[in-house]
């Protein structure tokens, strides 16, 4: 068990999501994710450096720090971008999470703004998907997003997006789907909050301080966006009974078909 336990830490995966999952699949004892938390800070020496003969099993644990936004009397941008229709007119059934294909969409910037991946996420299923972008430029973002969202099986019906102009060309997006497209309020990121946290779980890849250049992606270990997105839609979610995004959206789209 302990290997196994070790091989899911090293996906990324929290205690609590490697516990629940040995629940669901597992005949054996299971662990409480408290005794996997001890085991990894008993490897930690007193001093806080990690023991030399052991690899740095903290590293791989997510710690979130509150976010603070604070529009510090930026100006809002919202007139820049045409026909930009607010959260506040979203259909209301979208906050449920009950129907497929309602998605938030939101980009990771590399260091020095020097690259950018586009993340697009579906509310109900929490399944991801990842394109690296070689600009920020709208009609670039625009053509992979939409290339995003036609190779993945869920539908598209509504689309959130944050305020960046990087989102200018919503609607040609929309359009390719024939779905309503709509804009949280700027500095309000928790509107977008499955959002944020996935991009949170792709930092764990890719840190802050690693430049996003093409090359880079590709020297850099486990960088490549599409391995990320499939570590993200394998690893199995609390708030979808420890399935997986992929399982999940799997019977989801079985149920439909029925």
């Amino acid at each position: 068990m302990l290997t196994t336990v070790l091989n899911r830490l090293r996906d990324r995966l929290s205690p609590q999501q490697i516990c629940g999952e040995l629940h669901r699949t597992s005949t054996q004892q299971v662990l409480h994710h408290e005794t996997i938390y001890r085991y990894i800070y008993r490897h930690q020496a007193s001093n806080g450096k990690q023991l030399a003969d052991h690899e740095s099993l903290i590293e791989y644990l997510r710690i979130r720090h509150r976010k603070r936004y604070n529009n510090r009397g930026k100006p809002v941008r919202r007139q820049l971008i045409p026909n930009r229709v607010s959260i506040d007119q979203r259909p209301p059934i979208v906050a449920t999470n009950t129907e497929l294909g309602h998605w938030e969409a939101d980009t990771v910037i590399g260091k020095g703004h020097d690259g950018a991946l586009l993340t697009l996420v579906e509310r109900r299923t929490k399944y991801v998907l990842i394109a690296k972008l070689a600009s920020k430029q709208a009609g670039a973002l625009a053509a992979a997003a939409t290339k995003a969202l036609g190779r993945s099986a869920l539908p598209v019906k509504t689309i959130t997006f944050d305020n960046g102009l990087e989102f200018v060309h919503h609607e040609s997006i929309g359009r390719a789907f024939g779905a309503a497209t709509c804009f949280a309020h700027p500095y309000y990121s928790w509107e977008r909050g499955l959002n944020e946290n996935t991009n949170g779980l792709i930092r764990q890849y890719i840190p802050k301080t690693f430049q996003l250049v093409l090359s880079g992606l590709l020297m850099y270990p486990h960088g490549r966006p599409r391995w990320i997105e499939d570590q993200l839609n394998q690893r199995p979610r609390t708030s979808l009974g420890y399935l997986s995004p992929a399982e999940f959206a799997k019977n989801e789209l079985y149920a439909l078909q029925m």
